[in-house]
């Protein structure tokens, strides 16, 4: 969680060396030297993943599971390519708190993104999810607890009528017939489109399109939403309206956007990712203050 009166902080990063253990066909596994960046170790206190004692698990006990929602504990990620996008994330989010997530094109906030629900599982590292882990084997628990939400809704809206690919999402979850209406009752209810589940989805604004696509994913009763840039596209009235929307979500939230306003207006955290790390995590009205370190890392005041 963030200590009162945390800020981002300028300044250099400190290069140092990771030993990682691969494992390989041959059954053998190797240790190789892995040298990357991370920010000054002060920035991590109190923000990154908690130390923990040889042998020890996931936290245990309610209240620190709640502050432990989500938890990004050293991830690395390598694409296929041989592109590191991630280089060692430390991340944590209590259920229920609102975060942005920030940083210019190519940062790795999208990559982040989609570690949470197991589109993208970590070369190195691992992510919890109410404490449960990550991994081929949790992806579909996860999935239902944890709901992107992207950009464009045209890719999250594939079926003839609304109602369809709201319900889409509990249908293949085995939820039971009788219960899937009411989930999608409420899910377009929740998102100001109630009465819509028989229209159809191209005739829709943009606007109208992308909270029916949250809709799709409030169907599942998810316990933490990650948006990507939820505001592009949207004239001024459909803007206020998203931003009323996400005031009122109960879910743990976390956004990536290039929206400074929406930042500054929402979300009283702001995670600051460039070149594939934290580089900032503190209060939101503290680091927009900073005037220096929004400079340094392609960001500006709203």
């Amino acid at each position: 969680m963030i200590e009162p009166g945390r800020r981002a902080i300028s300044g250099a990063l400190e290069p140092h060396d990771h030993v990682h253990e691969h494992a390989h066909g041959d059954a053998t596994a190797h240790a190789h030297v892995h040298a990357h960046d991370h920010p000054p170790a002060e920035l991590h206190a109190g923000t990154g993943a908690p130390e923990r004692g040889p042998g020890d698990g996931a936290p245990g006990g309610e209240a620190d599971l709640a502050a432990r929602w989500i938890e990004v504990e050293h991830v690395h990620f390598t694409y296929p390519d041989g592109f590191e996008a991630l280089r060692g994330v430390d991340l944590r989010l209590g259920r229920g708190e609102k975060a942005a997530l920030v940083g210019p094109n190519g940062a790795g906030k999208s990559t982040l993104m989609l570690h949470l629900n197991g589109i993208h599982l970590p070369s190195h590292g691992v992510v919890r999810v109410g404490g449960v882990a990550v991994d081929r084997s949790t992806a579909k628990r996860i999935r239902a607890e944890v709901g992107l939400v992207f950009q464009d809704p045209d890719d999250q809206l594939f079926s003839p009528t609304v109602f369809e690919d709201v319900a889409f999402g509990p249908l293949h979850m085995g939820v039971p017939e009788a219960e899937i209406h009411d989930r999608v009752e409420r899910a377009l209810a929740a998102v100001g489109m109630a009465g819509a589940g028989r229209r159809l989805p191209h005739r829709l604004s943009l606007g109208q399109r992308k909270r029916v696509a949250l809709a799709t994913v409030l169907s599942m009763d998810p316990t933490v939403l990650v948006f990507d840039e939820p505001s592009a596209g949207l004239d001024p009235r459909g803007r206020r309206e998203l931003i009323r929307l996400l005031r009122a979500l109960g879910q743990t939230l976390l956004v990536s956007t290039h929206d400074m306003r929406l930042v500054a207006e929402v979300f009283p955290r702001m995670i600051v990712m460039d070149d594939g790390v934290v580089v900032g995590d503190g209060p939101t009205e503290a680091i927009l203050a900073d005037d220096a370190f929004l400079e340094a890392h392609g960001l500006e005041r709203p």
